[in-house]
C-alpha cells in the first residue's frame, strides 16, 4: 500500500467514526433546531428521560401536532447493535421543523440525544428487539402528555416517521384526545416487516397492527414511498387489512419517494394536500 492510499484509507475511517459519533449527531440536531428557534427539552418519565425539541410557544393552543422520530441508528450492520440510537439523519425532526400549519413539537425515541445520568435505563434491547416495548410506549405517552400540558392543548395530531409511526399508533391507541394519526414510511406491522427482511422478530415489542380496534375511531393517513425498500407497501397494507373493509385507513403512495427521499423537501406541500 502506497503512502497516499494509506492516508486516504485513514481519512475515510476517521470520517466514518466521526459520522457515528453521538456528539456529532446531537450537535447536528441542536443546530437544525436552533435555525428555527426551537429549544431542547429533557422530559422525565417513569422509565426513560426523553428528548424533545419545541418552538417558543408563549400562548395556549388548542391543537398540537407532535412528530415522533424513527428508530435512528439502532444497528451498525445486520449483526452489531449501535451503542447510541441517536439518528444520523433526523428526518422526524426535520419534518417537525417544516410543519406548515399550527403548533408542532418533536419527540425523540428513548435513549436518543441523551448522555450521562439522562441515559436512564438505556439498554440496547430498547432500540433493537424491544424498540416498541410496553415501557417505550408508556414513556412516549407520558412525554406526549407533558408536551400537551405545556401549551394547554386539548387536541392531538400524531405524526410518526418510520419506526416512530408504530410508536405514534400505539400511543394513539392509549389516548382519547387524538384527532388524527399520520405516518411517513411507518413500520405499522413489524411482524410482516421482519419477515420481509429475513431478520429476527422484534420480541418484546408491541405491534401497532394488533391495536387496530382502538385505532378504528381515529382518522388516519399513511404515506408510503413507492421506491421504499425498507418499509414497503406490503407492510402498510398488512396493517390496513386488520381493519374492517369499510373502515380501513387511507394509504397514499408517492411513487418516486423511498425511505429517505424526498419527504423533508416536499413536506409542506404533502401536508397541505393531505389536510384538504
Amino acid at each position: 500500500m502506497t503512502m497516499r492510499v494509506a492516508i486516504l484509507v485513514a481519512l475515510l475511517a476517521l470520517a466514518a467514526c466521526t459520522d457515528l459519533s453521538p456528539q456529532i449527531r446531537w450537535q447536528h440536531a441542536d443546530q437544525l433546531a436552533e435555525q428555527y428557534g426551537w429549544q431542547k427539552l429533557h422530559i422525565p418519565t417513569d422509565t426513560f428521560i426523553l428528548t424533545a425539541y419545541v418552538p417558543p410557544i408563549t400562548e395556549h393552543v388548542e391543537t398540537l401536532t407532535i412528530y415522533i422520530e424513527g428508530d435512528g441508528l439502532a444497528w451498525l450492520d445486520r449483526t452489531q447493535p449501535s451503542a447510541d440510537p441517536t439518528p444520523r439523519n433526523p428526518i422526524g425532526l426535520e419534518l417537525a421543523l417544516r410543519h406548515p400549519q399550527g403548533a408542532a413539537a418533536y419527540l425523540a425515541r428513548p435513549c436518543q440525544y441523551v448522555e450521562g445520568a439522562d441515559r436512564l435505563n438505556c439498554r440496547e434491547v430498547f432500540w433493537t428487539s424491544a424498540r416498541f416495548a410496553p415501557e417505550v410506549i408508556a414513556s412516549s405517552n407520558q412525554a406526549v402528555g407533558e408536551l400537551m400540558h405545556r401549551v394547554g392543548a386539548t387536541r392531538l395530531i400524531l405524526v410518526g416517521y418510520s419506526g416512530g409511526g408504530a410508536v405514534a399508533a400505539l400511543v394513539a391507541a392509549r389516548r382519547n384526545d387524538v384527532v388524527r394519526l399520520v405516518t411517513v414510511a411507518g413500520n405499522l406491522d413489524h411482524r410482516v416487516w421482519s419477515k420481509l427482511h429475513h431478520v429476527s422478530p422484534l420480541r418484546g415489542s408491541l405491534n401497532a397492527a394488533d391495536a387496530w380496534r382502538s385505532l378504528v375511531r381515529i382518522p388516519q393517513l399513511h404515506y408510503v414511498g413507492g421506491r421504499d425498500k425498507n418499509v414497503t407497501r406490503a407492510v402498510t397494507d398488512a396493517y390496513a387489512k386488520r381493519f374492517p373493509s369499510d373502515q380501513q385507513p387511507k394509504i397514499e403512495v408517492l411513487p418516486n419517494f423511498d425511505h429517505v427521499c424526498c419527504w423533508v423537501k416536499q413536506w409542506g406541500s404533502i401536508w397541505k394536500k393531505g389536510a384538504d
